[in-house]
């Protein structure tokens, strides 16, 4: 039996929280979107009331070393109004400076790590290998890069006496924080946090499905990204509604006209096997039936409707049509599990959001009528904040490629470091 936060009383205990807040800045780096960072405040906030001296520690954006710009001293002034107390920022992840700040912390204080991956070592991936490599060379930088990864952890968990991970949105990484460093705490002192909790529980709810039927949602724009996840819910969903840019592939791989839309020549094989499974399995594969179409990639070029095999050649498809709008909704209607990932359209261009729009309205109409909904992945998440319909999905969950990888049944490295593998 894992130990849980609701059970933990961490008072007196240092406690390292890993946490996500790789949230959106723009280019005075101020914070756009807090979600992530609201999201783990039940859990920071449970470890403070306890009397606990808290450490936080997160990633932000993809640097390459260290870089100002990626910082985590940007969110620090939001960080302590959210928690309403003066956080302590060292200025690096680990070293002197860090041990003395944590050693000085008293009960009910925070401290904030520096972005963890101004280090390589959090990653554990070699930088700046040249191009000219041999194998060789390859092969013994990333041994030592392993073990200096393992180093890292070490360094990072000798600060603290109790893990909690809640940041699911990486706990599809190996990476120090997220899963080699919860070896170096016992059972008793490791932990999910309220957020992963949320979410390790809406995926299980999602491969145990035993309420049908079950409608997945599948969006975006590449077949390629989301191969294994089709076809694992194959073997797991009633329908499949295949949307967004990928579609065209699937339309291609039917015999249909898509003029100038994109798809993946390589994987109209793969767009085969998956209609032919589908079919096999007595899974209903739903296509697009119309899109909106434009002869510019452009959000105020003209607009016209077409039959989604049939578009002129001078015509990309931008978005779905209203002919699928009405079919999504009624093959929503009566769902008693719904898995969407993805836009239907180019959610980014205003006049092209109106398929994602409608297939939102449509899960909340089914969750409404009892069906549980899973929601997650970027653009449908912002769909369904920017229609401030969060209280009408079941759970919106706050990982992309973790979620995924979750629900096609990987073992995810930061989930088995605390509870195991199952």
């Amino acid at each position: 039996m894992n130990t849980t936060i609701e059970q933990f009383n961490f008072k007196g205990l240092t406690t390292f929280v890993r946490v996500d807040f790789n949230v959106p800045l723009d280019s005075e780096r101020n914070i756009t979107d807090d979600t992530r960072m609201r999201a783990a405040l039940p859990t920071l906030k449970k470890i403070l009331s306890d009397g606990g001296k808290l450490i936080i520690a997160s990633h932000l954006g993809r640097p390459k070393g260290i870089d100002e710009s990626l910082s985590l001293k940007h969110l620090l002034p939001h960080l302590e109004e959210l928690l309403g107390l003066k956080v302590q920022f060292p200025g690096d992840s680990i070293g002197e400076k860090v041990q003395h700040a944590v050693k000085s912390l008293h009960n009910g204080e925070a401290l904030l790590l520096e972005n963890l991956r101004f280090y390589a070592e959090e990653e554990g991936k070699p930088r700046g290998l040249s191009p000219e490599a041999s194998p060789e060379e390859v092969a013994t930088a990333k041994k030592e890069m392993k073990q200096r990864q393992r180093d890292f952890a070490d360094k990072l968990a000798s600060l603290a006496n109790c893990y909690v991970n809640d940041a699911f949105g990486t706990a599809h990484r190996a990476h120090a924080s997220t899963a080699l460093i919860a070896d170096k705490f016992p059972p008793s002192n490791k932990m999910f946090g309220f957020l992963m909790e949320k979410e390790v529980k809406a995926v299980e709810h999602i491969l145990q499905c035993e309420a049908h039927p079950f409608v997945a949602i599948v969006g975006g724009a590449k077949v390629s990204s989301k191969i294994d996840i089709l076809s694992s819910l194959l073997n797991k969903a009633d329908k499949l509604i295949v949307t967004g840019g990928m579609a065209f592939t699937f339309v291609v791989a039917e015999g249909g006209h898509i003029g100038k839309s994109l798809f993946e020549l390589d994987n109209i094989a793969v767009a085969k096997e998956i209609l032919e499974k589908a079919k096999a399995q007595n899974v209903e594969l739903i296509l697009p039936l119309d899109v909106v179409a434009s002869t510019e990639f452009s959000n105020d070029s003209e607009r016209k409707v077409f039959p989604i095999n049939a578009i002129p050649k001078e015509y990309m498809g931008l978005d779905v049509g209203p002919q699928t709008r009405a079919c999504y909704k009624e093959a929503l209607h009566g769902a008693k599990t719904i898995l969407w990932n993805g836009p239907a359209g180019v959610f980014e261009m205003e006049n092209f959001r109106q398929g994602t729009f409608s297939l939102a309205e449509a899960v909340a109409d089914a969750t409404k009528e009892g069906a549980y909904s899973l929601v997650g992945g970027g653009d449908s998440v912002a769909c369904i904040k920017l229609l401030g319909m969060e209280d009408k999905i079941s759970y919106v969950s706050t990982g992309g490629g973790a979620l995924l990888e979750a629900v096609e049944g990987k073992a995810l490295p930061g989930v088995v470091a605390i509870q195991g593998e199952k």
